[in-house]
């Protein structure tokens, strides 16, 4: 079996926002391979079970806040005995630009909570991401804030807004990107 991980904060409000890319891919591929979320409350997380490719796979949201990701994830690996090379985790990435899809093996977090708390709480990276890029000239004009609480503040806002109606079609693309990495990833390591 493996294990596909949206990362994004539960709740409707949070729904569209940029923050949630991991979630809408996993709706993404829940849709494409006809699965149904259920909650399972031991692990803190909406699963649904697929199969693409002919193997099993966990399709899973934790339902904390990106942030706390780390412990969900380590309770839907030990409850379906997985190792670390059957995980891979969706989520967005400030350092990449709007809506490109990049892969990535064995990296640090660069800076994004809900991957570092994953990495801590497994104590590896030796896990597949799949990162979605949010970085467009606003987040450029953040970046240049002098007061750091101030720029970290604007940063937090921006990672929880809403898609703008012209970017809403390259968010399409890219979330169909990303579910499409992720079959690969598995069509490969068979």
């Amino acid at each position: 079996m493996r294990l596909i991980v949206g990362l994004g904060n539960p709740g409707k409000e949070f729904e569209l926002t940029r923050h949630n890319l991991g979630f809408k891919t996993v709706d993404f591929l829940n849709k494409e391979f006809k699965g149904f979320f259920e909650l399972d409350k031991k692990a803190g997380a909406e699963v649904s079970e697929v199969k693409i490719e002919g193997q099993k796979v966990l399709l899973a949201k934790p339902q904390v806040f990106v942030n706390n990701s780390g412990q969900a994830v380590k309770k839907l690996m030990a409850r379906s005995k997985l190792r670390i090379a059957d995980l891979i985790v969706i989520h967005d990435d400030l350092d990449i630009p709007f809506a490109k899809v990049k892969l990535s093996f064995a990296r640090g977090s660069a800076g994004h909570k809900g991957v570092e708390s994953i990495i801590r709480a497994l104590k590896t990276d030796k896990f597949y991401r799949i990162r979605i890029g949010t970085f467009n000239r606003e987040l450029l004009k953040i970046r240049k804030v002098k007061n750091p609480k101030k720029r970290l503040n604007e940063m937090n806002k921006f990672v929880v807004s809403p898609f703008k109606v012209s970017e809403k079609s390259k968010v399409r693309k890219a979330v169909k990107e990303a579910a499409q990495k992720a079959v690969s990833i598995i069509s490969i390591r068979r």
